[in-house]
């Protein structure tokens, strides 16, 4: 049954609480257990909460003021725009823990609200559309929240009857895509251990070695900037270092960009094009993966480099080994650090010293771990599925209570 039809009540999220909304308290951390500890920021993701990112912290009559209960719920309160007011359930991680001064603290009242529910709501697109609309800052990468705007967040209020059926039904969706999501975990796992047997040391000892820029060719994208106007220009889409992950190519947010059409081929990739970033944590650099094609006619930014391989040596297998614990080391040996970030630069890319055993060798290695990625691929694209399908039906029950 639709919401509307069910006819559910909104409330203000203030009215459902023991109390209202509070931020966190962060002491200095410790070196030792001390029998309390608190949480970290990261604890907080697009999927609930998980209790990562623990400090051992003063075990204090203050700090327990802040000790958290099975069924609180927690809310970033300061972040990027995207990710502030990212809310998850707290659940006992064994012994007691605190949350962070940027995080606030929700505790419903659960003869009228279940912590579960209530968690399904903060994370419906409604509600997250509304924080964001309504945090504060100077710009985009760090924004705030308060207590006065969670706490008057307009939420839909079904009975307790209700609201136990959105949660069953939310937590069916759950258990498939959990499981699913254990497919995925043994799929890596095999992954990783047929990658580690193909460079192992007894092949990469074996195997001829050159540096990259005699197999490959290595190229800088588009810089940002002013871009052209008018006439022998041409608009599209560009691949930034937030789309090139770590061993896939994410394009739920490509952007584009203007350029000379002139410039088309300097700039343009290709299917088979390996993609590797020029900058992040140190641990990070080099980061990347093989680009498919996907997008017709796609850039790529000057801060991710373009890799195009020769007749001596496929994609696939290059991208093995940049990966790998070596290419990893060697990216980690060359970048530049600074304060924040660390960098390489495409001198270092086409200096790497790389195994190039036989195309043949290559093809025979490299096509079991692609059986394995399109398994992967398409466990993925179903977890994907599920998780539209579950939003969309929790969504479509509470859309009465949710709209305006």
């Amino acid at each position: 049954m639709r919401g509307e039809d069910a006819g559910i009540r909104k409330v203000r999220l203030a009215s459902v609480l023991k109390q209202n909304p509070r931020n966190g308290y962060s002491p200095k951390d410790v070196p030792g257990f001390t029998g309390l500890q608190a949480l970290g920021l990261g604890c907080l993701t697009s999927g609930g909460f998980f209790p990562y990112q623990l400090k051992n912290v003063p075990d204090t009559p203050l700090a327990r003021r802040f000790q958290l209960e099975e069924g609180d719920l927690l809310m970033s309160r300061a972040n990027t725009r995207e990710l502030v007011g990212l809310a998850g359930r707290y659940k006992d991680v064994g012994h007691p823990c605190i949350y962070p001064d940027l995080m606030m603290r929700l505790r419903p009242d659960q003869t009228v609200c279940l912590p579960e529910y209530l968690e399904i709501v903060l994370r419906s697109s409604a509600v997250r559309k509304a924080v964001r609309a309504g945090a504060r800052g100077t710009s985009d990468s760090m924004v705030k929240i308060g207590a006065a705007l969670v706490g008057g967040l307009q939420v839909p209020l079904p009975q307790i009857g209700e609201q136990k059926r959105i949660v069953a039904g939310y937590e069916t969706f759950d258990q498939r895509i959990v499981a699913l999501e254990r497919i995925v975990g043994k799929l890596r796992v095999a992954e990783a251990a047929m990658t580690s047997k193909v460079l192992s040391r007894e092949n990469l000892a074996r195997w001829r070695r050159s540096n990259l820029e005699n197999v490959a060719t290595v190229a800088a994208g588009v810089t940002l900037g002013s871009e052209p106007v008018g006439d022998g220009t041409i608009e599209l889409p560009y691949l930034r270092v937030a789309n090139v992950l770590d061993g896939r190519i994410d394009t739920t947010d490509v952007k584009t960009i203007r350029i000379m059409r002139s410039q088309y081929e300097r700039f343009a990739l290709r299917g088979g094009d390996l993609l590797l970033t020029e900058g992040g944590d140190l641990d990070k650099l080099g980061r990347g993966a093989v680009w498919d094609g996907r997008i017709g006619e796609c850039l790529h930014q000057n801060h991710v480099f373009r890799v195009r391989c020769g007749e001596h040596i496929m994609p696939d297998f290059l991208a093995l080994y940049t990966s790998s614990s070596a290419g990893r080391s060697y990216f980690q040996s060359v970048g530049k650090q600074t304060t924040n970030l660390a960098s390489i630069n495409s001198t270092h890319v086409k200096e790497m010293m790389v195994p190039v055993p036989p195309v043949s060798e290559q093809e025979r290695l490299v096509e079991p771990i692609r059986t394995i990625r399109r398994r992967m691929s398409f466990v993925e694209r179903q977890v994907a599925k599920l998780r539209i399908m579950q939003q969309g039906v929790v969504e479509d029950l509470l859309a009465g209570g949710l709209s305006s």
